[in-house]
């Protein structure tokens, strides 16, 4: 059960070195990672945005608190966990002992391998939140520990037909867990992260739904603050305390991060993404684009171009 020392350590969430956003995978070109979390451990992290991956985050050693949604796990014995592109999570390292692995794999690469699409919906552990988290006894390590090891081997090798594998062996590794799932009950989360999750889930709809024809509706921390019926000083406050940045810091980081969205996978003007993100004048959408991010909007879709 958690703790009220962790949840304190939880808390303090925004004095961590690491502490990094998990960023937009798009703005990489890869579909499938496997990684040995020895040699690269999970570092602190809350990702309040919408993810172009899916994870499979397999802890074979190591302690820590994981927040999916309003469900928060205190992770003290070996775990697998699975978690969808848009799920708004949380990690924080408890301990310095990292053992284990996890998997990374695009939305793109699912659409490539419709056998592994088919065994998701089926087995439902990424689209079921009460099935993401699965509780592992010393005795379920030994076969996951080998399919692992089998997919870490395949990434690092350089053969066309490598990602069809994978595919396989992830398909093994679900079945595997859920010969032995033990699905734990979340632990109790507090108001304040209520209502945090409930400012990225309408911070997230308000983003995730802009088009051309439907610009973001709210963008001020008042207009958060009053659909969310709490006062904007307090949103303000919960969100300092947790993530060390104010509800406009974060209004302001999606918007620029739907702009980099938009300006590398769209053909639209720039005079439309402007639009799109509040912006009824393109020159102030260009300042405020360079102010935060050093380049101008053309300037950065040129570079990305370049880049790939």
């Amino acid at each position: 059960m958690l703790k009220a020392s962790d949840v304190e350590k939880i808390d303090l969430l925004r004095n961590s070195e690491d502490f990094l956003p998990v960023s937009h995978a798009y703005f990489e070109n890869w579909n499938i990672r496997v990684v040995s979390r020895k040699e690269d451990p999970c570092k602190n992290y809350l990702s309040p945005h919408r993810r172009d991956f899916y994870k499979i985050l397999y802890i074979s050693k190591g302690t820590g608190i994981l927040t999916i949604g309003t469900h928060t796990y205190y992770i003290d014995n070996p775990t697998i966990i699975f978690l969808h592109p848009n799920g708004i999570i949380s990690w924080k390292n408890l301990s310095d002992d990292s053992d284990g692995y996890y998997v990374l794999f695009k939305k793109r690469y699912l659409d490539e391998q419709p056998i592994l699409k088919v065994a998701m919906e089926k087995y439902e552990l990424f689209s079921k939140i009460e099935k993401n988290v699965i509780r592992l006894g010393e005795n379920d390590l030994a076969p996951l520990n080998h399919w692992f090891e089998i997919m870490l081997r395949q990434y690092e090798d350089q053969d066309d037909m490598k990602e069809d594998r994978l595919q396989t062996y992830m398909q093994m590794v679900m079945i595997e867990s859920l010969q032995v799932a033990n699905f734990p009950k979340p632990d109790i989360v507090s108001d304040e992260y209520r209502q945090i999750h409930d400012f990225f889930q309408l911070l997230e709809a308000e983003a995730s739904n802009i088009n051309r024809h439907n610009p973001v509706r709210i963008k001020t921390a008042k207009e958060f603050a009053n659909s969310l019926a709490i006062h904007p000083n307090y949103l303000n406050a919960i969100l300092k305390k947790y993530t060390g940045q104010n509800v406009s810091t974060h209004i302001k980081n999606r918007l620029l991060e739907e702009s980099k969205a938009l300006l590398i996978q769209s053909d639209w003007s720039l005079q439309e993404i402007g639009f799109s993100i509040g912006f009824a004048d393109q020159s102030n959408f260009n300042q405020f684009f360079k102010k935060n991010i050093g380049l101008t909007p053309q300037g950065f879709r040129k570079s990305y171009q370049i880049k790939n």
